[in-house]
């Protein structure tokens, strides 16, 4: 038997099988998944790498062929779909195999079982008496304080017999030999969840909930599972669809993978599920210990839990019956891979379903406009939820120009407006959220004489300014202290803009002294239980005010939360990105929707310096479908994504000239290829040129762009760079592949 074998090095020189000879003694034992110990090179070096197929027929000499040495013990077994996937990641994306082979591995190793021991009382009680006594007699204080509890107990946990009454292992060995105790053990897995007693929730859905899952059902039963694409307005009990779509799955004999866009929303989210379906649920996110992870695996493969709940790494949870793939906020940018491959779990969603014949669900009140279009071309089914759950209104929406407020007088952070109804409702007992895209005191630090900034040393950017006077880079984590004067021209002018979460705090506090606050950042949620910890202190009413960025405004519910005010909402406007009107858009929807979710109405105040630009006008009314139409007509005339694809090649060197000299050839071949091959017609390139952060920890960033109708065009230029790339040496340079960027370089 003959094995073709991947090895685990990431390197395009690399990225092909390799076949060895399986030993007699292996070929019971090995299948296509295994991880393998092999000999490699000429030193024969001994490494890693995965079967990826397995047959009778040498491709090459006998005496060519190396044998197998043996199998991993420590690596779980990576499943034949999972592969599949893999190979269909590293072409529709761009990558080695063995990237793509460690995206879909969510355990990479075997870890071993957790025990559960229990210790038991053996003898007969009067024996068991008699030897207590002989004990107390000899002063073996150890076995005394174990007979003493076991005679009463008759058996006990041994994490309490090792932990609180401090019985060492020769003891009970000792005891054991004797035939006073008995010890049992029994593998149990680690489970992340918190077992408490919760309890079940019933859903009672209105008439367009149960159209939306009807529809899916109805579908799914007749042997055609569709992607389908839950556009519901905020507080439209998206949730309660998907929760009544897994209970029809598992009523099946089916499983269900439900992604989030980030592990903020973990805790809350989770609990919802696990409500509805008690200890059939489990959650997988960057959290979880290397056991933790491996146990939900394989939780997961032998049936005992049917949901897995997670961020997107979740996606490749190895269920063998999945039915049901959701992925809610489906419009979030969490969901592509900012590291290769750049995969995006929509599109690998929709691949996964396929091969096991699932339904895929994408829920959102702000829908990507890619989805909205692929809904509207009929290849996504359009579900609609127009009603909210309470019976309530959206919430009354004041738009406030910042540029009057500072013509007034007013130089709060604070719009007029925004201050009058804060004072209402703190007067009235009632919560309020306030939403920032921006973290730390500052957006950058200048010298108001010279116009020197202070930058950060590594990467081309601007240090912003935090607590302390600390001066920290968002890229690469370098960190220095503020000086007191301009380091150029020694003014004492030398200070920030003030736009930041911090800053925000800081001047409610001066507005009003009483109130209490909680922020919620990532300066505020380093900690595994602080994303937790805070939404919990806030639904206790804790703190009148919640105070934010983008992490506040997805998904959470709140029903004493009838204020939200939106401050600097068109930040996010000023970023060189073709999709800066659609994000801008759907951060205003989305923190606008988070006021008046419970019987109170709501109202929000967006304070803006472009209170005319059509993102901020059509998310204060709500208004999606106006949105769309607005914003369809830019990405048409532009010829940007979904009205047509791109393609970014990334060049990464520490060497400028090198990496700039590179991305100058690979240009020039990608022109000569178009301008030569019939079937590359009608690709457009744009640059190349320096990345907008030309550095980023001292290396240099280069791009070119691609962009064309049909996708496949895009995926054989790829594969020509990659070919011209694989017998040169790569050295300083690296490069990378981006299809449908959602953050240009």
């Amino acid at each position: 038997m003959y094995a073709d074998i991947i090895i685990s090095i990431s390197h395009e020189k690399l990225d092909r099988s390799f076949q060895y000879r399986v030993p007699a003694s292996l070929e019971s034992k090995i299948e296509v998944g295994s991880c393998v110990r092999i000999p490699f090179g000429r030193g024969n070096k001994e490494i890693t790498g995965y079967c990826i197929g397995l047959s009778e027929t040498a491709n090459f000499p006998e005496s060519q062929l190396k044998d197998i040495l043996g199998l991993e013990k420590k690596s779980a077994l990576v499943e034949e779909k999972l592969l599949s996937l893999a190979g269909w990641i590293k072409k529709y994306y761009g990558s080695t195999m063995i990237q793509a082979l460690k995206t879909v591995l969510p355990a990479k190793e075997t870890i071993a079982k957790q025990v559960k021991r229990t210790v038991h009382l053996a003898a007969e009680e009067e024996k068991a008496r008699a030897c207590l006594y002989e004990y107390r007699r000899k002063k073996q204080s150890a076995k005394e304080r174990l007979l003493t509890e076991l005679i009463e107990e008759k058996e006990l946990p041994g994490e309490l017999v090792s932990g609180k009454l401090h019985i060492s292992a020769a003891t009970l060995e000792s005891l054991e030999k004797e035939g006073l105790i008995r010890i049992t053990t029994e593998n149990t897995y680690r489970d992340p969840v918190k077992q408490e007693a919760l309890s079940e929730e019933r859903l009672f859905l209105s008439e367009e909930q149960s159209r939306a899952v009807n529809q899916v059902i109805e579908d799914f039963d007749k042997g055609c599972p569709q992607t389908y694409l839950v556009h519901g307005i905020t507080g439209s009990g998206k949730t309660q669809v998907y929760i009544s779509l897994i209970e029809e799955m598992i009523r099946r004999g089916r499983q269900a993978i439900v992604l989030i866009p980030e592990i903020a929303l973990t805790y809350q989210t989770l609990m919802r599920f696990y409500k509805r379906f008690p200890g059939r649920v489990s959650v997988m996110n960057s959290t979880l210990s290397k056991g933790e992870k491996y146990d939900q695996c394989e939780r997961a493969k032998n049936g005992d839990i049917d949901v897995i709940i997670g961020p997107r790494s979740a996606l490749f949870t190895p269920f063998p019956n999945l039915g049901l793939i959701i992925l809610d906020e489906e419009h979030e940018s969490s969901y592509k891979s900012e590291t290769t491959p750049k995969y995006h779990a929509r599109e690998t969603a929709i691949r996964l379903a396929a091969m096991h014949g699932a339904s895929v669900v994408l829920g959102s009140a702000t829908p990507s406009i890619g989805s909205y279009y692929q809904a509207k071309r009929g290849k996504f089914k359009l579900l609609t939820l127009t009603k909210r759950l309470t019976g309530g209104e959206l919430p009354t929406v004041y738009i406030t120009d910042m540029r009057e407020e500072l013509r007034n007088g007013n130089r709060s952070v604070y719009s007029l407006k925004l201050q009058e109804l804060m004072a209402d409702r703190l007067q009235k007992g009632q919560q309020i959220m306030l939403f920032l895209n921006r973290r730390g005191l500052a957006g950058f630090v200048s010298c108001r004489s010279c116009g020197e900034v202070m930058k950060c040393p590594h990467c081309s950017v601007a240090l912003s300014e935090h607590r302390g006077k600390r001066l920290l880079c968002h890229y690469c984590g370098y960190e220095t202290a503020k000086p007191d004067v301009c380091p150029k021209c020694g003014s004492k002018y030398f200070m920030g803009l003030k736009a930041g979460t911090q800053q925000l705090e800081d001047s409610l506090k001066k507005l009003f002294p009483q109130v209490k606050t909680l922020r919620m950042d990532k300066d505020t949620t380093k900690t595994k239980e602080s994303y937790e910890q805070i939404l919990e202190a806030f639904a206790r009413h804790e703190a009148d005010v919640l105070i934010g960025t983008q992490m506040i405004v997805k998904g959470h519910d709140f029903p004493n939360v009838t204020l939200v005010g939106v401050v600097m909402a068109d930040l996010s406007l000023g970023q060189s990105d073709f999709r800066a009107g659609e994000r801008t858009f759907q951060l205003v929807t989305q923190a606008v929707g988070r006021a008046g979710r419970g019987t109170l109405p709501g109202e929000a105040v967006i304070q803006t310096y472009q209170p005319d630009n059509y993102a901020i006008t059509f998310a204060a009314a709500q208004d999606y479908e106006g949105f769309y139409e607005e914003e369809l007509v830019y990405r048409q005339l532009g010829g940007y994504p979904p009205v047509e694809h791109m393609l970014a090649v990334q060049i990464f060197s520490p060497d400028r000239e090198l990496g700039e000299g590179l991305a100058q050839d690979l240009a020039a071949m990608v022109k000569s290829l178009t301008q030569q091959h019939e079937t590359l017609s009608n690709v457009f390139l744009l640059g190349p040129a320096p990345g907008s952060i030309e550095k980023v920890n001292d290396v240099y960033r280069f791009a070119f762009y691609l962009k064309a109708k049909e996708y496949g065009k895009l995926v054989a230029i790829k594969d020509c760079i990659e070919q011209s790339r694989r017998d040169k040496e790569s050295g300083r340079v690296s490069i990378q592949y981006d299809f449908d960027p959602l953050n240009t370089l």
